[in-house]
């Protein structure tokens, strides 16, 4: 076995890491394609990418979902974004290329969700990096902030030097495997154990109203492209009503993401 690993395609021959928004990069900035001879760029392993998301955090947002997730909380809404081969890859350029249109559409802030977004960390903190340069050079004065979900807890994101990176970026983070036997009405979190918490100045100016406020109204998006798709984390017993409502609709449900096959 050679022992000498392959050059990290993250940074470059001095070892810092490279500007995800520098307009030398030579990969095509709408679709993260190379050009030339250049090695392609980081990807992500993806599972969707929407706007606007009007249910996981304040005002209308760019929600990006990773795929693939170790943690497998039972009772998951996302069933389908746990398998780490299923979603496709998606160029960390293409990602960031999303982000500056959905600013430009007048987006209120980006959450990243999954799947587990910290078992990709090292793409996760490329693209986080990239999102918050993008951000401060998109408006001076409407800030956009970015929320971050992540199943592991306070703790073991601080345990850990990967994960510790990925977050740092994020203005707030909603953090804790997701618990079926403890449900909640706090706003934007699943279960009463999971942690709302902001991170920088704009997280709290944007967060520190919501830490203790409860969900009013439907806390779910309903998205018809290519079937239905639902945003959002649902207030016990909102699935079970959707589905229903739906049904009386004359639409029929199949292939439920939060059931088991």
């Amino acid at each position: 076995m050679d022992p000498t690993p392959p050059p990290d395609p993250t940074t470059n021959p001095e070892g810092d890491p490279p500007d995800p928004t520098d307009p030398t990069d030579p990969t095509d900035p709408t679709t993260g394609a190379a050009s030339g001879n250049a090695p392609a760029p980081p990807a992500a392993r993806i599972s969707g990418v929407y706007f606007p998301v009007t249910t996981l955090g304040p005002g209308r947002r760019l929600g990006v979902w990773f795929q693939g997730c170790p943690l497998a909380c039972p009772g998951c809404m996302s069933r389908h974004t746990w398998d780490p081969a299923g979603g496709r890859p998606v160029a960390v350029t293409e990602l960031l290329a999303r982000w500056r249109r959905a600013l430009a559409d007048g987006a209120a802030g980006l959450t990243v969700s999954g799947g587990e977004p910290l078992a990709q960390a090292a793409v996760l903190a490329r693209f986080l990096e990239g999102a918050a340069a993008i951000r401060a050079e998109a408006s001076a004065t409407r800030r956009a902030d970015i929320l971050l979900y992540t199943g592991y807890t306070d703790a073991e994101v601080a345990a850990a030097p990967d994960r510790l990176r990925a977050v740092r970026h994020a203005d707030a983070l909603v953090t804790g495997r997701y618990r079926a036997a403890a449900p909640t009405r706090l706003v934007w979190r699943g279960s009463a154990n999971q942690r709302l918490s902001p991170r920088t100045a704009l997280g709290h100016e944007r967060y520190a109203p919501h830490l203790a406020r409860m969900a009013e109204g439907p806390t779910l998006q309903v998205v018809e492209a290519d079937g239905v798709v639902i945003y959002g984390v649902p207030a016990p017993g909102e699935l079970a009503e959707l589905e229903a409502r739906l049904d009386r609709a004359g639409t029929r449900l199949t292939n439920r993401s939060w059931r088991a096959r």
